[in-house]
């Protein structure tokens, strides 16, 4: 068998997949269990209301919202009290509450904890190439990011359609 790499050695990609791409979801967990929660729609709203996306025990009404903006990003804004991943104001957000999601990312609403995970060839955080791309001053840069907005892009109508009741 021949390898097709050059020089046999691995060729980083880009990690900027289709839009909605690396099934993103929430480890969602307490002390008595934990459940798996797919993020399929462009907002997800966490709380105790049943009006929610993401229906939780003992916390706000309106705890948290989970928003897939222009950029193929998830952005997490906490309206209730509970701990975040990041330092807000280290985030490429202008809220002190939000944060944009990269896998692993951690907060919590009352009793629950919850993780966010990204298939790594979708999740823009990760290196170029992914962990075998490179790290620190060995990185190369990655390409810009397609414009998931123009109408040319093949996601491009998906942004725009309503959510199915």
């Amino acid at each position: 068998m021949t390898d097709s790499r050059p020089h046999g050695r691995y060729v980083p990609t880009t990690t900027h997949a289709e839009w909605g791409a690396g099934r993103p979801h929430l480890l969602v967990s307490r002390e008595e269990g934990w459940f798996r929660y797919e993020i399929t729609d462009e907002l997800v709203r966490i709380g105790s209301s049943a009006e929610n996306e993401l229906q939780l025990t003992e916390i706000d009404p309106h705890h948290a919202r989970i928003t897939h903006d222009a950029r193929d990003d998830y952005v997490l804004t906490m309206l209730g009290p509970g701990e975040m991943n990041a330092n807000p104001n280290m985030t490429e957000t202008t809220d002190d509450h939000s944060e944009i999601l990269r896998t692993g990312a951690r907060f919590t609403a009352g009793p629950w904890a919850l993780v966010f995970v990204r298939d790594e060839f979708a999740d823009h955080g990760r290196p170029y190439g992914g962990r075998q791309g490179g790290e620190f001053s060995d990185q190369p840069s990655q390409p810009a990011r397609p414009d998931y907005l123009h109408p040319d892009h093949v996601d491009w109508p998906r942004r725009f359609e309503k959510p199915v009741d």
